[in-house]
């Protein structure tokens, strides 16, 4: 595993890669932060450098989206959530259960609430864009601040992209 620490309004994150593409992305200190990342080589890479570049520009709202290769790890069931978080448009939300009947699983929403939290790749898989289901702000393992603040610019920015006929 080789990673970089940056810093972003929200506070210092690890992104990480592991040769097959982004291993992760965490705020430091986060819920299910590497707990051996300190000893990880600090190497910049240009995949490195290209998933700072987007961070940096989706946290100044310039990003919607990202273009990132991501090392596939988790579950069949973790994957099948990250792939629908990916699906969230910018600046909207969806629920647990929502996506718990999405993926055909409308009795897993709790079991959807531990893949969404388990996510490593903060901000590019869209996990803050979960909520519950009467719309409240449940739980981020970035914290529910970072989590207020990024549903907030995201709102904030796509009221500046948007223009009526």
């Amino acid at each position: 595993m080789n990673c970089i620490d940056i810093e972003t309004p929200l506070g210092a994150m690890l992104i990480a890669e592991d040769g097959d593409g982004l291993a992760g992305l965490w705020f430091t200190g986060q819920r299910h932060f590497p707990a051996d990342a300190s000893n990880w080589p600090r190497h910049r890479t240009r995949l490195l450098t290209d998933a700072e570049c987007q961070v940096q520009a989706y946290m100044d709202g310039q990003r919607q989206t990202f273009d990132l290769p991501l090392a596939t790890q988790g579950t069949p069931f973790q994957q099948s959530v990250w792939q629908y978080l990916q699906t969230i448009p910018y600046a909207e939300r969806h629920s647990y259960g929502q996506i718990a009947r999405s993926l055909k699983k409308p009795a897993s929403a709790r079991a959807v609430g531990r893949a969404v939290g388990t996510n490593p790749w903060t901000l590019v898989i869209p996990c803050h864009r979960v909520v519950g289901s009467n719309g409240t702000l449940t739980g981020y393992a970035g914290g529910l601040d970072r989590k207020r603040w990024l549903l907030a610019m995201e709102a904030e920015s796509r009221q500046k992209t948007f223009t009526p006929n």
